[in-house]
């Protein structure tokens, strides 16, 4: 998943009638990066950050019921390590939910979780896929409507190598039962290799404006020959005109959408891709392309954008490795200075152009 890195260092605790486990996870990613065009007179910029992956530790855990059911739970922070600082983007527990997971009968949890659709993506078609929380510039998670969504049941089932999820999330306002609601499905082909696919669904309905909505949809996939993985995908966002952001599932204010250009649109469609190629057992190589072309509420927010990238990474051990990576993003109109890189934060990209370079060291435990 999206929101975590498996850990092996697992402590158990067996009763009589049940057995559990208790997993402490986390990766720690401090980098430095160079971008040009950083702030609104143009200037270039050298800075600490938390590296290209979000930084995160968690808590996962599992008890054995009996009848092949275990319940299951999770909790996970996101983080700063140059400051310290938790990511205030995020609540302190950005995933937090508990549920049952049955040999026969699927998994159903209920909390703050990664929404089908971002599941959909990461699972199949992502870009730098064995880099699951590389976000610092992964433009396709702009597209997946926050990616984690609270109040939130989700339920997947998988039958061989097929796994369909379904979701719906609470919006909680008396009198109005679907306002502030989310509904989500997905359809998941996972074999083994060669070829992964992906397809899925999202609706979120404004709080306020309950007529209104944000629909997204996604389709994509993988084909993996050799050591040498290409992927594929395309992603829609459409928002009625009275959609305003008032959704409080989602991981933003009004204010911050605003902030993020995020209202300006009322469609967004991306086009991307890429490929990896492992050399021996240590070093990925990647390169990436995105195409996203917009529809303003007004004509002045119409726009389109391409972004580039290269990413070389070299694994010292199985959980430590460095990596040096290489963006450039072009944008015209409505999408200069919207956020559409990839990071919960307002645009580092104020002018037509810009280039980043970032070189950081990763530890997963």
């Amino acid at each position: 998943m999206l929101a975590g890195v498996i850990s092996t260092a697992t402590l158990y605790s067996i009763s009589a009638h049940a057995q559990s486990s208790v997993t402490l996870y986390g990766l720690v990613d401090v980098g430095i990066r160079y971008t040009t065009h950083a702030n609104p007179a143009g200037d270039s910029q050298v800075q600490m950050l938390s590296g290209a992956s979000e930084s995160a530790f968690g808590i996962k855990g599992t008890e054995d019921i009996g009848g092949g059911t275990k319940v299951v739970f999770e909790m996970e922070n996101r983080f700063f390590p140059n400051t310290g600082q938790t990511d205030p983007a995020y609540p302190f527990f950005n995933t937090a939910f508990v549920g049952l997971q049955s040999n026969t009968y699927g998994k159903l949890t209920m909390g703050r979780q990664i929404n089908p659709l971002a599941d959909a993506v990461v699972g199949a078609f992502a870009s730098n896929r064995w880099l699951p929380t590389f976000y610092q510039f992964r433009p396709e998670v702009m597209m997946a409507q926050g990616v984690w969504t609270s109040n939130m049941v989700k339920y997947a089932a998988r039958w061989q190598y097929l796994t369909g999820e379904v979701s719906y999330a609470f919006g909680g306002t008396a009198g109005q039962f679907g306002a502030g609601s989310q509904i989500g499905a997905s359809l998941l082909f996972l074999p083994p290799a060669p070829m992964n696919l992906a397809v899925a669904y999202l609706d979120s309905r404004d709080a306020v404006n309950t007529s209104a909505h944000l629909k997204s949809w996604t389709a994509g996939g993988s084909y993996t020959f050799d050591s040498t993985t290409v992927n594929a995908g395309w992603s829609v966002n459409r928002q009625d005109a009275g959609f305003v952001g008032n959704f409080p599932n989602g991981p933003f204010s009004v204010p911050a959408l605003t902030a993020l250009k995020f209202n300006t649109f009322s469609a967004r469609e991306m086009f991307f891709g890429g490929v990896t190629q492992l050399i021996g057992t240590a070093t990925h190589l990647s390169a990436n392309v995105w195409r996203t072309i917009q529809t303003g509420k007004t004509p002045s927010a119409d726009g389109n954008a391409t972004q580039l990238q290269l990413v070389a990474d070299y694994n010292w051990t199985k959980r430590t490795d460095t990596y040096l990576e290489v963006d450039y993003s072009m944008y015209s109109g409505g999408m200069i200075g919207a956020q559409f890189q990839g990071i919960n934060a307002v645009s580092s990209a104020y002018k037509s152009t810009q280039l980043g370079v970032t070189a950081g060291l990763r530890h997963t435990f």
